[in-house]
């Protein structure tokens, strides 16, 4: 048996076996990635005004969020949120009917409380509506610059009687130049069915531009409550969203909603992470995974500038534009499916390549070849050398590998 042992062991040193293990770091752990903060994370029609309790609040924090968003009915709500937030570690942002009634009073009643975030204004205003939300936002920020005011704009496939604008760039342009606020947002839920909108990347590439240019950062969504016709989300689902729009450059994301709103007689919202009866369902726990993910990549996506975005696949998403130039260190990329968003980002001294399967579906084949000192990124934040991997791996439906080029 001795014998035996010997010479496997010997055949597994001679065939290069075993040569990963000087690469490893004593005690087989690798070093974390490295960030300046937490990648703001929003839930969107939060917990219910008249379910305000400091349980509820941990609770949302568990699940990974850093920001709270729900309507109160007056100041005094407001506030108790406000405090339980802070004790939870959770930032708020403001929504009351007298940030619109009185707002200079209603800032300075808020403005220094250590959970304020900003100021909740409207959601999917048309351009009309726009000079009477510059003059709002006007009047909160002569009170306070410190905290942002904050709206989201509408998506590239509602009609343009809707924007009231010549083109969706048009509507997101004006909308910079006539409501000067400190970041831009955007709601887009692209998964219908068994597929995808065909304007979802488009609208990333229009929207990321325009921010880009505006000199501001954005933030993105994805679903998180089904209704028709949006299906119950899976954890491929929700990657799918999150890492387009972190491909792209968000520096916040956003999940509609947290809790399930009730009755309406337009949308038959159900499955949310807390439902109807208050209680958790299995929407939470992949929320809270996926949350996990995004703040252990935070030194990869946040503050980082994006060098360029670029697709593979057969046939490309509309609106953008194919892979034909690699980034420096790396030698080959190939996908085998439905194609991947290749995403090329600077953050502080470093490089970093971000691959996404566009298919929410099917796992996608990659077949990858990076130079030698080129490192793989893990959901940990674990610090790996990419040459511990093979050439060809699979990536999980709409899910995500992350490399640092240098």
């Amino acid at each position: 048996m001795y014998k035996k042992w010997t010479l496997w062991a010997t055949a597994l040193l001679l065939s290069g076996c075993c040569h990963t293990t000087n690469t490893q770091p004593q005690g087989n752990t690798y070093p974390k990635l490295e960030s300046h903060g937490e990648m703001p994370i929003l839930a969107w029609h939060s917990i219910a005004a008249d379910c305000t309790t400091l349980e509820r609040f941990q609770e949302l924090k568990e699940a990974g969020f850093t920001h709270h968003f729900s309507g109160y009915p007056d100041t005094t709500a407001m506030a108790q949120a406000l405090d339980l937030a802070q004790q939870s570690g959770l930032k708020v942002i403001i929504s009351c009917p007298e940030l619109e009634s009185d707002p200079e009073n209603t800032v300075r009643r808020f403005m220094t409380h250590p959970a304020t975030a900003g100021y909740f204004m409207r959601d999917e205003p048309a351009t009309p509506s726009f000079p009477a939300l510059g003059e709002w936002a006007h009047r909160i920020q002569s009170v306070d610059s410190a905290h942002f005011c904050y709206l989201n704009l509408l998506p590239t496939y509602a009609p343009l009687e809707a924007l009231v604008a010549e083109s969706y760039r048009d509507y997101v342009h004006r909308f910079d130049q006539e409501v000067p606020l400190q970041l831009l947002s955007f709601d887009h839920y692209p998964i219908v069915g068994d597929t995808y909108r065909g304007d979802w990347y488009e609208n990333l590439e229009i929207f990321s531009d325009e921010a880009r240019q505006a000199g501001k950062p954005f933030w993105a969504f994805a679903l998180a409550t089904a209704h028709t016709p949006y299906p119950i989300p899976t954890l491929a689902m929700l990657r799918f969203q999150m890492y387009s729009n972190l491909a792209y450059g968000a520096q916040g994301l956003q999940y509609f909603t947290y809790w399930t709103p009730g009755k309406n007689p337009n949308w038959n919202f159900h499955h949310g992470p807390i439902g109807l009866d208050g209680k958790r369902t299995d929407v939470y726990d992949k929320i809270q995974t996926m949350n996990r993910e995004i703040q252990a990549y935070s030194g990869v996506f946040l503050g980082a500038k994006v060098l360029g975005v670029h697709h593979t696949g057969d046939t490309l998403p509309q609106g953008t534009t194919p892979l034909t130039t690699l980034p420096a260190g790396v030698q080959k990329l190939e996908t085998v499916g439905a194609g991947a968003v290749v995403s090329e980002l600077q953050n502080d001294t470093h490089r970093y390549l971000v691959i996404v399967n566009r298919d929410f579906l099917h796992s996608m084949e990659l077949h990858l070849e990076v130079a030698p000192d080129v490192q793989r990124i893990m959901k940990d934040g674990s610090i790996v050398p990419a040459s511990l991997y093979s050439t060809t791996l699979m990536v999980e439906s709409g899910d995500a590998l992350i490399y640092r080029l240098q």
